[in-house]
C-alpha cells in the first residue's frame, strides 16, 4: 500500500526527496571536509623535510586548573615560543648532525628518535620532539594554515548547521502540505474502517521510504562532491592551497553514517506532527471539507509557536542583559534568527490574512483595462486571504531565506563596520608604519630614533593568559606591548573608563570591562606571552567595545615581541613628506591613518562574504525546490476552483494572471515576516552595539534581502502559471 501510494503520488513527494537528498549531501561532503581539517589531511612536512627528528623549542604554556574536587592541565600556546637551549642543542650534536634553519625556534637532529627524546628530557627545557608529519609544525607558514582550517571548520559546520535546519524546514512543511491536501482522501480511509493507528503507519511508512531513498541518493552525492567542495575552498582562498579530501571511505565513514540518519531522522521527524493531525481528524469532518481553509491552526502548532517565539525573544533579550559582546559573534547571529525564523513561520497561518490585507490595488477603479485588473486584484487577494494553508506553505521558504539573508548579511556588515568605526575613533595618529624590516631584530621593525615634528608610538603584538572562574578555566586575550605610553597615549583615543593609560609600567597593565577583575589598583595574575608568571596592578580599565580593545603592558614584559607597528602623530606645520621619509628606515609601509584603517578593518572580508553568498545560494535552492513542489502540488487540488471562475467569465490568460498574482502575492508576504524577523535581529544587535558603547552603524542588506524576494518571486510566478497550464491543458484532454 505504501508503495502503490507513492507511485501514485511521486510528484507530491519529490521536492520533498530533492530537498532532503540535496541536504543529506551537503552534510556529509561538509562532514568529510570537517575531518579532513581536524587531521585527515596533512601538509607534507618542508622545512625539515630532509631530517628524520625536529626538536622545537617550548611553545605551550602548561597550567593547572581545579576540575572539581581534582586538579587538571590546560595547554595554550605561547603567543612567543622559546628557542631551542643551547646546552640542549650541544647534547644533541653529541648525538648526529644538527641542521638549523631559519629562526633558532627548531633544528633538524640526523639520530636515533629514542637517544633524541631522552636528551630532550634530560634537559628539562619543555622542547618538543616531532616526527613524521608533525615535523610540518614548524614551516613558516603552519600558524597561517591552522587559522585557515580553523576558519574551515567554523564555515563547513555554519553550513552544516543551515543545511540541517533548511532542509528540515523545507521537508516538514512539504510532508505537512502534502497531508494537508489529502485530508478528504485519508477521511474515506477513516470511513472505510482505517484505525488512527493504521493512518499514521501508513504516512508514516511513506516518509521512512521516502527519507531512506533520499539519504542513500545523498550520501552518494556527498561522496562526489567532497573533493569538489575541497577544491571550491581552496579557490577561495579559505583552505590553505594543500588542503584536499580523501574520495570514497578511505579516511573515515562517519561523516556519511551520520548524514543518512540525520537525513532518515529529518524526514520521519518532519512528517510525524502531519501524520499525528491526519490520523485524529474524523470521516466526516474531512469530508465535508470546503475550499475555504479552516482549522489550519491546531493548538499543538499554536504552542509550538508561541513557545518559539517567546524562547528566541527571551534569549535575545536575556544575551542583551547579560553578555551583549555575544551578539557581536557568527555563531550567535546565524542561529537566533533560524529560531526566530521558525516561530514566525510557525504561527505563519495566524499572520496570513493581516499581511495580505495590507496588500491593495493602487489605481482607482476606472472603467476599461483598469476595472479589470482591480477585479483581478481582489480575486487574488479574497483567494489568497482564503487559501491560508496554501498562502502560508508558499510564504514559509521565502520567509527563512529572506530572514537568513537580512541577519546573515546585516550582522555581518554591520559588526565590519562597527569595529572600523571604534578603530578610526580610537586613534589619533596621522601616519601608521606597519610590516617587518629585514634588518629589525626578530624581523621586526628597525627602531627609527626621535623624528623631528612628530610623536612616534612603537607597539608590537602579544598576549596574556589570565585563570578565571576561580582558577577553573585559563584564557588567553589578545595585548599589545607599547615602548612609550606617554607616547601611545599622544597617538591614541582608547575609551578609558577609569584610571589613565600614562601610568603604565612594567609592573602593571591596562586591562579591559570583559576581564573578571577590572578594577584599578587591583592586582591580577598572569602568565605573559612567553610563559613568564607575573603579578601586574591594574592601572586603568576600558570599555568593553567589540572585543578589540585587549588589553596593554609594557615592551619589558613582551621581550620577544618584535614591534610590528608604529603610530605617528604630527605637530602642526611638520612636513608629512619629510616625516614619511624618516619613518621608512623602518623597513616599514608608510600609510596615511584612513588607508591602514581601510585595509585593517575592512568590514567583510572576502573569504567571509564568499562563505555568506555560498550560504545564500544553498537557501534560495531550497526556497526554489519547496516553491515548485507546492504550488504545482495545489494546481491540480484548484482545478474545481479555476473552473469556477473559468464559468464566471473569465478567459484562460486571466486565469493564469490570477496563479501568477497568487504566487507573487504570497512570496511578498513572506518578505513582509522576513523583514519582520530581520529587524527583530537588527535592532538586538543594535541594541547590544549601544550598551558597548560602540558607534553605531546598523547595515540593512536591501540587496540581499531585495535579490532573495526578486528569485523567489520569479520561481513562484513560473511554477504557478505553469501548474494552471497543466490544469487547463488536462480539462482541454478530458474533454471538461
Amino acid at each position: 500500500m505504501i508503495f502503490s501510494s507513492l507511485r501514485s503520488r511521486w510528484a507530491g513527494f519529490l521536492g520533498a526527496f530533492v530537498a532532503l537528498a540535496l541536504g543529506v549531501a551537503l552534510t556529509a561532503a561538509m562532514g568529510v571536509g570537517l575531518a579532513a581539517s581536524t587531521g585527515g589531511a596533512e601538509r607534507a612536512p618542508q622545512r625539515f623535510a630532509g631530517s628524520p627528528v625536529v626538536v622545537a623549542g617550548r611553545d605551550t604554556l602548561s597550567v593547572p586548573v581545579r576540575r572539581g574536587p581534582e586538579t587538571g592541565h590546560v595547554s595554550k600556546r605561547l603567543a612567543h615560543p622559546h628557542p631551542v637551549d643551547r646546552d640542549l642543542l650541544a647534547a644533541l650534536r653529541k648525538l648526529g648532525p644538527v641542521r638549523g634553519s631559519g629562526p633558532p625556534d627548531a633544528v633538524g637532529v640526523s639520530a636515533p628518535v629514542g637517544a633524541v627524546r631522552a636528551a630532550v628530557a634530560a634537559s628539562g627545557t619543555g622542547a618538543r620532539v616531532l616526527t613524521g608529519a608533525d615535523r610540518a609544525r614548524v614551516d613558516p607558514g603552519a600558524e597561517r594554515d591552522g587559522r585557515a582550517l580553523v576558519a574551515v571548520n567554523a564555515f563547513l559546520g555554519t553550513a552544516g548547521g543551515v543545511a540541517v535546519f533548511v532542509s528540515a524546514f523545507v521537508t516538514a512543511s512539504t510532508f505537512a502540505f502534502v497531508v494537508a491536501l489529502r485530508r478528504r482522501e485519508l477521511g474515506l480511509l477513516r470511513a472505510a474502517g482505517a484505525s488512527r493507528g493504521q493512518v499514521r503507519r501508513w504516512l508514516l511508512g511513506e516518509a521512512l521510504v521516502v527519507g531512506a531513498a533520499a539519504a542513500a541518493t545523498g550520501c552518494a552525492l556527498g561522496a562526489r562532491g567532497a573533493p569538489h567542495l575541497a577544491r571550491a575552498l581552496v579557490d577561495a582562498e579559505v583552505a590553505p592551497p594543500w588542503f584536499t579530501v580523501a574520495e570514497g571511505l578511505r579516511w573515515t565513514w562517519w561523516p556519511y553514517q551520520l548524514a543518512f540518519w540525520a537525513g532518515l531522522l529529518v524526514a520521519v521527524a518532519g512528517a510525524w506532527s502531519a501524520a499525528r493531525r491526519a490520523a485524529r481528524v474524523s470521516p466526516v469532518e474531512a469530508l465535508r471539507e470546503a475550499s475555504l481553509d479552516t482549522g489550519v491552526m491546531p493548538p499543538g502548532r499554536r504552542v509550538v509557536g508561541a513557545a518559539l517565539l517567546a524562547g528566541a525573544l527571551g534569549l535575545l533579550a536575556w544575551t542583551l542583559w547579560s553578555e551583549p559582546s555575544d551578539l557581536l559573534k557568527r555563531k550567535t547571529y546565524t542561529t537566533q534568527p533560524m529560531i526566530l525564523a521558525m516561530a514566525i513561520a510557525a504561527l505563519a497561518p495566524l499572520l496570513v490574512r493581516h499581511v495580505v490585507a495590507l496588500f491593495r490595488w493602487p489605481f482607482p477603479a476606472r472603467p476599461g483595462r483598469a476595472r479589470r485588473a482591480a477585479a483581478l486584484a481582489r480575486v487574488v487577494r479574497a483567494n489568497s486571504g482564503a487559501g491560508v494553508r496554501r498562502t502560508a506553505a508558499v510564504a514559509a521558504p521565502v520567509l527563512v531565506t529572506v530572514a537568513l539573508a537580512g541577519c546573515l548579511f546585516g550582522s555581518a556588515e554591520t559588526v565590519g563596520a562597527a569595529k572600523a568605526a571604534q578603530a578610526r575613533q580610537h586613534t589619533a595618529a596621522d601616519l601608521v608604519v606597519t610590516g617587518g624590516g629585514t634588518g629589525g631584530t626578530g624581523g621586526g621593525l628597525r627602531p627609527v630614533g626621535p623624528v623631528p615634528g612628530a610623536t612616534v608610538a612603537a607597539s608590537a603584538a602579544t598576549a596574556v593568559f589570565v585563570p578565571e572562574d576561580d582558577g577553573s578555566a585559563v584564557v588567553r586575550a589578545e595585548a599589545r606591548a607599547v615602548a612609550d605610553p606617554a607616547a601611545f597615549a599622544a597617538v591614541s583615543r582608547l575609551p578609558v573608563v577609569a584610571g589613565d593609560v600614562r601610568d603604565l609600567d612594567d609592573r602593571s597593565i591596562v586591562v579591559d570591562e570583559e576581564w573578571q577583575r577590572h578594577r584599578v589598583g587591583d592586582r591580577v595574575a598572569v602568565w605573559l606571552g612567553d610563559g613568564r608568571r607575573a603579578r601586574l596592578r591594574i592601572v586603568a580599565v576600558l570599555a568593553r567595545g567589540t572585543g578589540d580593545n585587549g588589553a596593554y603592558v609594557t615592551a619589558h614584559n613582551a621581550a620577544a615581541a618584535p614591534v610590528d607597528r608604529l603610530d605617528v602623530r604630527l605637530r602642526a606645520g611638520t612636513d608629512r613628506a619629510a616625516v614619511a621619509r624618516a619613518l621608512r628606515a623602518s623597513g616599514g609601509e608608510v600609510r596615511p591613518v584612513g588607508d591602514w584603517l581601510a585595509a585593517a578593518y575592512p568590514g567583510v572580508r572576502p573569504q567571509t562574504r564568499l562563505g555568506l553568498l555560498m550560504l545564500l545560494a544553498l537557501c534560495l535552492t531550497y526556497a526554489a525546490i519547496s516553491l515548485v513542489a507546492t504550488l504545482l502540488m495545489t494546481a491540480p487540488v484548484r482545478a474545481p476552483e479555476l473552473r469556477s471562475l473559468r464559468l464566471a467569465g473569465a478567459t484562460p490568460a486571466q486565469l493564469r494572471l490570477v496563479a501568477a498574482g497568487e504566487a507573487a502575492l504570497a512570496v511578498a508576504v513572506g518578505a513582509v515576516l522576513g523583514l519582520a524577523v530581520t529587524a527583530v535581529g537588527l535592532g538586538g544587535l543594535a541594541l547590544a552595539l549601544a550598551r558597548l558603547s560602540v558607534p553605531l552603524e546598523v547595515v540593512v542588506p536591501w540587496g540581499a534581502m531585495g535579490m532573495c524576494a526578486g528569485v523567489c518571486g520569479t520561481v513562484a510566478v513560473l511554477a504557478g502559471v505553469a501548474g494552471a497550464w497543466r490544469v487547463s491543458r488536462a480539462r482541454l484532454a478530458s474533454g471538461g
